[in-house]
């Protein structure tokens, strides 16, 4: 499944490459809060920053996670990033069809985490949340939302990409 989300990306984000790191850091036990049963997303997010630091070999580093996670004041959220920054987070916990009593289906799963892996890059390269619900920066408040959007950006949204990562060719 994350081979096809790496795919995804190569060719989302064409003039960069994406790789998969085989090093898995761990969910950290002071990330869990017991009370609610989740994952403080900062916390993790913060782990897969100082992984980043550490290893100084990547320009963004993507961690992704199988545990519920939220942030102060939302129920939960499908992922987290520094924005603009060079780390992000996804949570495939809900994005599992299976989550919502469906039948499991690869390739819904891959679509969902791609188009949150596309979301949280997004952040670290600056863009905020978009107001069309068909663009993959649009918040998603609900697996409807992530449903419903694309894994690509608006037009607008795209130029800011351009812009962040020199799409059209220029060294930025």
């Amino acid at each position: 499944m994350l081979g096809r989300v790496r795919e995804n990306l190569s060719m989302i984000f064409p003039r960069t490459k994406c790789a998969l790191t085989s090093e898995a850091l761990p969910v950290l036990d002071e990330a869990f809060d017991s009370e609610r049963q989740q994952y403080r997303s900062d916390v993790i997010l913060k782990a897969v920053r100082g992984f980043a630091e550490k290893e100084g070999l990547f320009d963004r580093v993507l961690g992704v996670v199988d545990v519920d996670v939220f942030v102060s004041g939302l129920n939960f959220v499908f992922g987290q990033a520094d924005c603009p920054g060079k780390t992000a987070l996804v949570s495939l916990w809900r994005l599992k069809p299976e989550f919502y009593g469906e039948k499991p289906s690869l390739e819904v799963f891959v679509e969902r985490s791609t188009k949150e892996a596309v979301h949280e890059l997004g952040h670290t390269l600056g863009l905020e949340h978009c107001g069309n619900p068909f663009c993959v920066m649009y918040f998603s408040n609900s697996i409807f939302e992530t449903d419903r959007k694309q894994s690509l950006f608006c037009g607008k949204c795209h130029l800011k990409v351009e812009a962040a990562v020199g799409m059209r060719g220029e060294k930025r």
